[in-house]
């Protein structure tokens, strides 16, 4: 049975698209069918992390909600540019990077119900296993559509107090609309910190587990999006804390 995972933050630039990333290679290199959909239409990032050039995106989930193609069309295939022994398959179905469609968007907005059916279809059209969708942050119509309709929302947070004050609105939200399953990832947190005490308080604060806590990483910052971290760095403290990340967020 398919699995629909969110990835979700209140604010920007907490790493919420690396860690759709990363989660999403674990689960390829496992030997999963994985689709990635970038979802914040209005600053979409996430090609970069799989490689993908603006010249080679023949189709974007922008082209998909306009009509202009299917939304399978729009998915590419990821996989071997990877460049890793990954047994599964990625397929990244990618938001436009320029600027008069982002500009479109934000003067016209687009049918959300659509962007609902382009879900389902990309998992029934690809056999997907997951489907990763990377959101936009903060609450808007798609985002809690994608909340609405995940199996699993993981929220990334870092241990900042607009983070935390962000954190607590979506954690209420994803309640009410009865999310099957919601899991905290602390990310960024400063190497001096106790991770585990940061980890406690977290789950204290928002009575919600907390699937990982990730502190900041040098490597991580220098590989500044230019590839998956997970892949780069197999032996890495993170990565194996990404993995046991995943491991709490697949049911």
């Amino acid at each position: 049975m398919s699995q629909i995972v969110s990835v979700h933050s209140f604010r920007g630039g907490t790493g919420k698209s690396n860690t759709t990333a990363n989660l999403s290679a674990l689960l390829a290199m496992q030997g999963r069918c994985v689709g990635v959909i970038d979802t914040d239409i209005q600053s979409p990032g996430i090609h970069v992390l799989f490689g993908l050039h603006e010249e080679e995106m023949t189709h974007s989930l922008n082209d998909y909600l306009w009509g202009r193609c299917s939304i399978e069309q729009a998915a590419l295939d990821v996989t071997p540019r990877l460049k890793a022994d990954i047994k599964g398959r990625i397929f990244l179905t990618p938001s436009s990077i320029k600027a008069g469609e982002i500009a479109r968007v934000l003067r016209e907005g687009y049918d959300v119900g659509l962007l609902n059916d382009g879900f389902h279809e990309l998992i029934e059209k690809l056999n997907l296993d997951v489907l990763m969708i990377d959101t936009h942050p903060g609450l808007n119509e798609e985002t809690l559509l994608s909340i609405a309709i995940s199996d699993v929302l993981a929220i990334i947070m870092r241990p900042d107090q607009q983070d935390y004050q962000g954190t607590g609105v979506t954690v209420d939200v994803a309640r009410k609309l009865d999310v099957p399953c919601m899991m905290l990832i602390v990310n960024k947190v400063p190497t001096v910190f106790d991770l585990d005490e940061v980890k406690a308080q977290v789950e204290q604060t928002y009575d919600c587990e907390v699937a990982a806590v990730l502190p900041h990483s040098d490597e991580m910052m220098i590989l500044a999006s230019a590839g998956i971290f997970v892949l780069r760095y197999p032996d890495h403290p993170v990565t194996a804390t990404l993995k046991q990340a995943l491991s709490r967020l697949m049911l």
